[in-house]
């Protein structure tokens, strides 16, 4: 019996071992699966990378924490590191990135998480103008230490050519001003202020069109008046032998203009085209014995034919201002160039009367004048060179019966 007893103990024992090792066995992959359940699937997306996580965080902070990640207050993190994990929570955490934007000159750091330079300025209500320059783009994607640069535009006046109009610009000289708006410049136009000046806003600034063309101009050439001794004329007597003919010249200018009006014109040649020819006047030198008065009676006008007296005497021409070019008498002295009349007072030189004036010569009064008054007579020349050759003289005149 005593065999047997001690059989049956030993596999009583080696029952209750096996027993028990799958009892722990059991509670052991019980506990596993446990833990496991605890765990939550999630979607974290990291600066737009996406991927699937599980994890035991209790919230958003902590699992950002076990992935290595301390955002900062600038960091786009949704949503709020305070929200607790759940099964199929998505997470998106995007990192600022820390620029620079100047804006006129001054400089400003920050952190943004914008997608573009514009989005970024929106952020920061800095507005642009249409005319204002940003650097770079708006369209720009935003990188980790870019500097942003931001011109502000001004208005200045330019004028062209004579030609106003306001623009704007951030342009800092006058050249950059000119490149910027696309103003060609010629050789010899003039721009006020330099190229090297500043622009300031409220400026005028000017570009003077100059310009350097050729003239070409033909020219009359008075002649010359040659005079000559002749003993067949009396004394004082003038009878034109030759007329005398005018020359041309051609001469050659450079002329400046500037905005399309003409500043200086510079001589650059002289070429003749035609001579002149000179005017030759036979002066009477044969001396003329007046005649003696038969001492009849006489009317006033008849007096004064026996006699002579001194006048004061002026020349004119045709052509003077206020001149008709027909006497009082009608004798149209712009056809008949060559007839020697004078003017006078016919209170004095009955109109008609044939006279004699010392240096002038046999002639007809026959013309009359507002300032010829008394004893003062005008002589008539066809140019004007002799009327001003004649000048003013006192000559003595002598009527004819």
């Amino acid at each position: 019996m005593l065999p047997n007893r001690r059989k049956w103990l030993d596999l009583w024992r080696k029952n209750a071992t096996v027993a028990a090792s799958g009892f722990l066995a059991i509670s052991a992959t019980t506990g596993v699966a446990g833990y496991e359940m605890a765990k939550d699937d999630v979607t974290l997306t990291i600066n737009g990378k996406k991927q699937e996580i599980c994890t035991y965080a209790k919230d958003v902070e902590e699992l950002l924490e076990e992935q290595g990640i301390q955002p900062r207050k600038e960091d786009y993190v949704y949503p709020s590191l305070n929200t607790p994990i759940t099964d199929d929570l998505h997470i998106i955490w995007e990192a600022s990135k820390e620029v620079t934007l100047t804006i006129n000159g001054k400089k400003k750091k920050m952190w943004t998480t914008a997608d573009t330079v514009g989005e970024l300025l929106r952020s920061q209500h800095v507005a642009v103008g249409p005319h204002d320059k940003v650097t770079p783009s708006l369209s720009a994607k935003v990188q980790k230490g870019m500097n942003i640069g931001i011109e502000r535009a001004f208005p200045v006046r330019l004028n062209v050519g004579g030609k106003q109009q306001q623009v704007w610009t951030t342009s800092t000289t006058v050249a950059d001003f000119l490149k910027q708006q696309g103003i060609p410049l010629g050789q010899w136009d003039r721009i006020e202020p330099s190229l090297q000046e500043t622009v300031k806003a409220g400026m005028t600034v000017y570009i003077v069109r100059i310009k350097k063309v050729t003239d070409v101009v033909e020219e009359p050439v008075d002649f010359a008046v040659v005079t000559k001794r002749d003993d067949s004329l009396p004394k004082g007597e003038r009878r034109v032998i030759a007329p005398g003919e005018k020359g041309k010249i051609e001469k050659t200018y450079e002329v400046t203009l500037e905005n399309g009006k003409e500043v200086a014109r510079k001589l650059l040649a002289t070429r003749t085209i035609k001579e002149s020819k000179p005017r030759i006047v036979a002066i009477g030198t044969k001396t003329v014995h007046p005649v003696a008065s038969s001492g009849r009676p006489s009317s006033r006008g008849a007096d004064q034919a026996a006699k002579e007296f001194y006048v004061n005497a002026t020349a004119y021409t045709a052509y003077c201002e206020g001149c008709s070019g027909i006497t009082s008498t009608g004798i149209n002295l712009r056809q008949n160039p060559s007839v020697k009349v004078i003017a006078v007072d016919p209170s004095i030189i009955p109109l008609g009367s044939k006279v004699y004036v010392e240096g002038y010569g046999y002639a007809i009064a026959a013309d009359t004048g507002s300032s010829i008054r008394g004893y003062k007579i005008d002589v008539f020349f066809p140019e004007r060179s002799d009327a001003f050759g004649w000048g003013r003289k006192r000559v003595k005149i002598r009527v004819l019966p």
